[in-house]
């Protein structure tokens, strides 16, 4: 029978593809970004330094800056190395899509693609932003031509079916429209986790950023069980896969809780990610919601590592609380 044999969560911000002499260059960006800050209240960059003060000094040491871009960089590349190894024939891939292919006329709450392939294309050439800073988005893309990967559409189909009679009220989608291709959270996995190779997905789209249909973190662990229930019941043999694209806290990195999270995918604690404040999970944070969706399709395997990397790059305490975690 099919089963899911490994989970995966990444981070997935542009931080990591970009090398050390940019990380403090994300000022430029953050800077002219909105904020919000531990609790969920709108603030500007200025005001996110002015709570900090000097507080943040010690975590922009070039020596700890150096030991951390390193210690992310080995952390993919751990990834890239468990996902080889793992002999998987399939991906489930949840992500979220921020306007990217889905925006205001039609955003699905839970989308799942089941075309026969889905499109990366090349960062378009008007990207905004300094070069640098496009250097680092155009990493999650294809360089020159765009590429077709393979989906798993029996098992996409499947999932969809099984989801509808547990009561999901799924999206879905077989096409992307011309010009357009996956969104970063996927092909961050295609580019720079898989290294393009040509293992066929199912993406899962959640839309974790925008008001006012963010799927609750109850919502999203109780359709990862689903999730597994239905690969159990695919009538064929497979070994599954399912990465969490994205996370954790970001743009403000919030250390305290960030380990609620850890602590909780540590502990089973299935309630305790339940409880999250959903006045938390907005802007970058919102992405923790893949991860849970993620946990709760992998209850049934053992935690292997879990990485936590606070990857300040601002005075103002901007960055990304990167993790990085392996269930087998």
């Amino acid at each position: 029978m099919a089963k899911i044999v490994l989970g995966i969560g990444s981070s997935h911000t542009p931080m990591l593809n970009a090398p050390l002499a940019d990380w403090t260059r994300f000022i430029e960006r953050d800077r002219a970004r909105a904020h919000l800050d531990k609790a969920g209240n709108p603030v500007s960059y200025d005001e996110l330094a002015k709570i900090a003060g000097d507080s943040i000094a010690p975590e922009l040491r070039p020596e700890v800056l150096a030991q951390r871009h390193a210690a992310a960089a080995a952390q993919v590349e751990k990834l890239a190395g468990v996902l080889q190894r793992a002999e998987l024939d399939t991906l489930i891939i949840v992500g979220d899509d921020q306007k990217e292919l889905y925006d205001t006329d039609n955003l699905p709450s839970v989308l799942v693609y089941h075309g026969k392939s889905i499109r990366n294309v090349p960062l378009h050439t008007n990207h905004p932003g300094p070069d640098w800073s496009r250097a680092a988005a155009a990493r999650y893309y294809e360089r020159e031509t765009p590429k077709d990967y393979p989906v798993d559409t029996e098992l996409a189909n499947h999932l969809i079916g099984q989801l509808v009679e547990r009561e999901f009220d799924v999206s879905v989608a077989d096409t992307i429209a011309d010009g357009y291709g996956e969104g970063h959270a996927f092909g961050f996995v295609h580019n720079r986790l898989l290294n393009g190779a040509t293992v066929p997905v199912v993406p899962i789209f959640l839309n974790t950023y925008y008001p006012p249909n963010q799927p609750t973190p109850r919502r999203c662990h109780r359709l990862g069980q689903e999730l597994r229930r239905a690969v159990e019941s695919l009538p064929r043999d497979a070994r599954v896969g399912v990465i969490a694209s994205g996370g954790l806290s970001h743009f403000t990195i919030d250390e305290e809780f960030d380990g609620r999270i850890v602590r909780a995918l540590r502990e089973r604690d299935a309630q305790a990610l339940h409880d999250l404040p959903r006045r938390q999970l907005n802007s970058g944070n919102s992405e923790i919601r893949n991860w849970i969706c993620m946990a709760g399709a992998v209850e049934h395997l053992a935690l292997d590592s879990l990485e936590y990397i606070p990857a300040y790059r601002t005075p103002a305490g901007t960055g990304t609380g990167l993790c990085f975690a392996v269930w087998n």
